[in-house]
């Protein structure tokens, strides 16, 4: 067992886009006495004190989005361009996730201009031998960000039910070490964020590539090595290649505002329960006095 903290890292957006969608597909919103929807919000703060009760943090932050636009869509303009705009119901409910999560006591971090994952992978490079992390999310471009010190709990089903990767296991899987796996993206390109990266170079081939030459750089410098259908293809499209790369690697270098000690998880008072109905949100109260006993 490792004396080291234990900081939960937290994709908020991850969350509250799953818990609406989860639970609007059934016509459910939760409405606040007022009539403002709150389904996901309510959703994601189950999703977060679950998890509390389950990995037993020492220390939790909560990432977020901070508007559609990042350095990426400045980079390539049809970065996520294809995504649909968020439905009518769920737009109060980003800032009043941000709300609840302040109120329950967790610690929010957003930058405009970048993304959750920027953050996420900024708080692993700053905490990685400081302390044991778990990253919770629906991402998998995270994977690019496993370590030693640190694994990746995608959501699979319900609020407790988790795919978990380390290191050692993705290793065992990609046959390709974790920081490599945005090299393959830059290949295959992503539908869901919108770049192509290599047209004609699905998943398969893309991890083929990099685990026989290691990296963007090792398989332009063997292209006389490859099938001339597969040389053509990556000799058409370099500049998206490269340019996929960008939009693919995480960020790793922001600057993060804060010291491990002001992330502690501490009790939760009688006062914030009481806000917390106070404001109308019952069932957060209800699942965090379960989960949680009050002083």
């Amino acid at each position: 067992m490792t004396n080291k903290p234990h900081l939960l890292i937290v994709d908020g957006m991850a969350l509250l886009f799953r818990s609406f969608f989860a639970s609007s597909a059934m016509g459910h919103y939760i409405r606040l006495a007022d009539g403002t929807p709150s389904n996901g919000v309510q959703g994601f703060a189950r999703h977060v004190l679950t998890a509390q009760s389950i990995y037993k943090p020492t220390h939790l932050a909560v990432c977020w989005d901070m508007g559609a636009q990042t350095f990426r869509n400045e980079i390539f303009d049809g970065y996520k361009a294809n995504r649909p705009a968020p439905p009518e119901e769920m737009l109060p409910q980003f800032d009043m996730a941000k709300e609840v999560s302040e109120m329950i006591g967790w610690k929010n971090f957003g930058e405009i201009g970048m993304e959750a994952d920027d953050l996420i992978g900024s708080m692993i490079e700053k905490w990685k031998d400081e302390a044991s992390i778990t990253v919770i999310s629906g991402d998998k471009d995270l994977l690019q960000l496993l370590n030693p010190s640190t694994q990746i709990a995608f959501t699979k089903k319900g609020y407790s039910e988790y795919d978990i990767y380390t290191e050692d296991r993705f290793k065992e899987e990609y046959l390709i070490e974790p920081y490599k796996f945005a090299d393959v993206k830059a290949f295959m390109g992503d539908t869901s964020d919108g770049y192509p990266g290599v047209k004609g170079i699905g998943p398969k081939t893309a991890l083929q590539l990099i685990q026989n030459y290691g990296s963007i750089d090792g398989v332009l410098e063997n292209l006389e090595s490859l099938k001339p259908a597969q040389r053509n293809k990556i000799s058409d499209n370099l500049e998206m290649l490269k340019l996929s790369h960008q939009l693919a690697k995480i960020e790793r270098e922001m600057q993060i505002n804060a010291a491990l000690e002001e992330l502690a998880v501490k009790d939760y008072p009688q006062e914030t329960f009481e806000r917390l109905l106070d404001k109308g949100y019952s069932l957060i109260a209800k699942h965090a006095k379960t989960l949680y006993s009050f002083i």
